[in-house]
């Protein structure tokens, strides 16, 4: 590898760290305007994504405990956020639910960040923008094999 690729690598590696921790304190500073924690807010994007959820599915999803995303679910529902809902193909199961009006009254908090990356994915064109599409395709499944590995999880 030639000393420049090396320096951009390094680089790079270095940027996404940085991007890291400002959406990890972005996250947190959501979190604590609705009470929640910042691992709560992403739970809750995993619903948001991917619809209901079982408490086994959000618990590998997350890499979580399951004693940990019982707990966090029980806090959720009495905070209005969540609700369990029975789950259609399996009686003895529940599926754990956005409720989609709280979820909306929040989206609000949201605006600027929104505003700013349409702004900055302005300054790309389409095929920059597919190259960076890419790469945070390709940093997201590394990072989610990543936590599933340190917590043991599996997708299966």
């Amino acid at each position: 590898m030639s000393s420049e690729r090396a320096r951009l690598v390094e680089e790079v590696l270095f940027k996404s760290r940085e991007l890291s921790t400002e959406t990890v304190m972005f996250h947190t500073a959501i979190a604590e305007t609705r009470g929640l924690s910042a691992v709560d807010t992403k739970v809750l994007d995993y619903l948001a994504r991917f619809g209901p959820q079982t408490p086994k599915d959000l618990a590998r999803l997350s890499g979580l405990a399951p004693a940990s995303v019982t707990a966090m679910i029980d806090r959720l529902e009495r905070k209005g956020i969540v609700d369990r809902r029975p789950h259609p193909d399996d009686r003895r199961r529940v599926l754990i639910a956005l409720d989609e009006q709280t979820i909306a009254n929040g989206v609000h908090l949201w605006d600027h960040l929104v505003k700013r990356m349409y702004e900055l994915c302005d300054r790309y064109t389409e095929d920059e923008l597919r190259t960076v599409i890419g790469f945070v395709e390709g940093a997201t499944a590394l990072t989610h094999e990543s936590t599933a590995k340190l917590t043991g999880a599996t997708d299966g």
